[in-house]
C-alpha cells in the first residue's frame, strides 16, 4: 500500500453547469456536501466516493474528478471561490507535486467501477436499509410508462449556452395583502424547440452580476404547465414563482431570480437554460394513479400532471386512474391557485387542503390530512400503478414520509419492503429544497 495512497480522485462539482438544485447536498449520505450563496462543493477528508449522489444530479455537474495528491487536495475555501473547474493536471504536474502517475491511472479505474455500481444501486434499495430520508426513499428512475425527456439542450456544455423566452403573461395567483405574493409566468420560446414534460424543471439566468462583479448563476424553477404548453399548441411553459424576500433563517434579502421573474412584464425576455430532470415523471399507461403532495412552489409539478389529465380527459382518448392532492400552505390567502382548485370536478381530483396558521384554527400539515385520508391511501400504496410525488420545502419531507410509514404499518403492510419496491419501481418521488 505504498504508490496508491500518494494521490486521491477528488470529487468536486462543475460550477459552470449546477443550477442550485441542493439535490447533491440531500442526496449525501454522510454531509460531505456544502455550499455558499455561490457554490456547492465537496469536502475531501469526509468524501468517501460512494456515488450516491451522481444518479439523481439534473445536470451532470456532480460527475466530475480530479487526480491530485492526497497532500494536497482542493480546499473548501478554493471551491467556494471558482467560477469554473481547474484542468487536470499533467503527469508532470502530478509527479512534481509528489503524486504517482500509475496510482493516478488506478484511481481513475476504480471511480468508473464506483460509477457503474452506483448506476445499478440507484434502482435497487436494500429494505433494512430504507431509513426515512429522501435520498434513500426517492426513486431515481421515471415510471416505466413516463414519457421521453429531454435534457441539457441549452446550457454551457451544449450547442447553445442559453435561449431567450418571452414573458407573455404575469399574473399574481396569492391574495394582496400577506407578507409575500406568488405569480404565474409564461414564457414564449418562439421559433426555438424547447420541449418539456409536466415535472421537469428549467434554469433562469438572472441578468446583471453578484457583489463579486460576477455573473449570476442559474436558479432552477419547476415546470407548472403541461407538454403541450402553457397555451395548447404553442412553444410555451409557465412557472410558479414566489417572490423570495426572506432567507430561511427569517432575515430579510431580496432575491435575485423570483424578484426579476416576478417583476417582469409582457414583451420582457430572460435567459433559460435546460430543460433539467428525468425521473419525477409521470405516467402515461391507462388508469395509472397520481397521488400528489405539496406545500406553496411546490405545486408547479402537480398543477403540470393535474392540467395533463384534465386535458386528456376532455379529448375522451384516455382512462386516467385517481388524482388525489395533498396541499398545504400557511393560509388559504397563502395557496397558489386556490380559486382554480376549488373549480375542478370533485370526480375528477380529489383535494385535501392543510393550513397551519389560520388564526383560531389548530395548525394542520400535509401529513396530517395524509393520515386522515388513511383509508384512501392505504389502497394505492399497494397498487403498482399508483404514483406518488412529493414538492415543497425540505422540512415537510420527514413529516411526509413518517405518515406514508405509519399508513402502511396501519394497513398490515411491512413498511421497508414497501418502500423499497416503491424506489425501485419509480413509484415514490421526492423533490424538496
Amino acid at each position: 500500500m505504498d504508490a496508491p495512497a500518494t494521490v486521491l480522485q477528488q470529487h468536486l462539482i462543475d460550477p459552470e453547469i449546477c443550477i442550485r438544485c441542493n439535490t447533491c447536498e440531500a442526496t449525501c449520505p454522510i454531509g460531505a456536501i456544502t455550499h455558499d450563496s455561490r457554490n456547492y462543493v465537496v469536502d475531501a477528508d469526509k468524501c468517501n466516493a460512494c456515488m450516491a449522489c451522481v444518479p439523481p444530479c439534473p445536470t451532470g455537474a456532480i460527475d466530475n474528478w480530479r487526480v491530485v495528491p492526497r497532500a494536497r487536495t482542493y480546499t473548501l475555501a478554493e471551491q467556494l471561490g471558482w467560477d469554473e473547474l481547474p484542468a487536470p493536471l499533467s503527469e508532470e504536474a502530478l509527479a512534481a507535486l509528489g503524486g504517482d502517475a500509475q496510482a493516478a491511472a488506478a484511481e481513475a479505474q476504480a471511480v468508473v467501477e464506483r460509477a457503474a455500481q452506483a448506476s445499478a444501486a440507484s434502482a435497487t434499495v436494500e429494505p433494512q436499509a430504507a431509513a426515512l430520508t429522501g435520498a434513500v426513499l426517492g426513486a431515481t428512475l421515471p415510471p416505466w410508462s413516463a414519457a421521453h425527456p429531454y435534457t441539457n439542450l441549452y446550457g454551457p456544455r451544449a450547442a447553445r449556452k442559453s435561449v431567450r423566452a418571452t414573458c407573455v403573461g404575469n399574473l399574481r395567483v396569492t391574495e394582496v395583502g400577506s407578507d409575500y405574493d406568488t405569480h404565474h409566468i409564461v414564457l414564449d420560446f418562439g421559433e426555438m424547440p424547447f420541449p418539456v414534460l409536466e415535472g421537469q424543471s428549467i434554469g433562469i439566468i438572472p441578468p446583471g452580476t453578484d457583489a463579486q462583479g460576477r455573473p449570476h448563476h442559474p436558479r432552477q424553477y419547476s415546470v407548472a404547465s403541461p407538454r403541450n404548453g402553457e397555451r395548447p399548441g404553442r412553444n410555451n411553459v409557465s412557472l410558479t414563482v414566489k417572490r423570495v424576500l426572506a432567507d430561511p433563517q427569517g432575515n430579510p434579502v431580496r432575491g435575485v431570480a423570483s424578484n426579476h421573474l416576478c417583476d417582469l412584464r409582457v414583451g420582457d425576455t430572460v435567459e433559460v437554460i435546460g430543460p433539467f430532470g428525468s425521473s419525477f415523471l409521470m405516467p402515461n399507461h391507462p388508469k395509472s394513479h397520481l397521488v400528489m403532495i405539496c406545500t406553496g412552489t411546490g405545486s408547479a409539478p402537480m398543477r403540470a400532471m393535474t392540467e395533463w389529465r384534465r386535458r386528456l380527459r376532455a379529448s375522451g382518448k384516455f382512462e386516467g386512474g385517481r388524482l388525489l392532492l395533498f396541499f398545504g400552505a400557511r393560509t388559504p390567502q397563502e395557496l397558489p391557485y386556490f380559486g382554480p382548485l376549488q373549480k375542478l370536478p370533485r370526480d375528477f381530483i380529489d383535494i385535501h387542503f392543510a393550513f397551519s396558521r389560520v388564526p383560531g384554527q389548530p395548525r394542520r400539515y400535509v401529513q396530517d390530512a395524509m393520515r386522515e385520508a388513511a383509508a384512501e391511501l392505504a389502497p394505492l400504496l399497494q397498487d403498482p400503478d399508483a404514483y406518488f410525488y412529493v414538492c415543497g420545502l425540505r422540512a415537510m419531507e420527514e413529516g411526509v414520509l413518517l405518515a406514508l410509514r405509519d399508513i402502511a404499518t396501519g394497513a398490515g403492510l411491512d413498511w421497508e419492503t414497501l418502500a423499497a419496491s416503491m424506489r425501485e419501481h419509480g413509484r415514490l418521488h421526492l423533490e424538496t429544497y
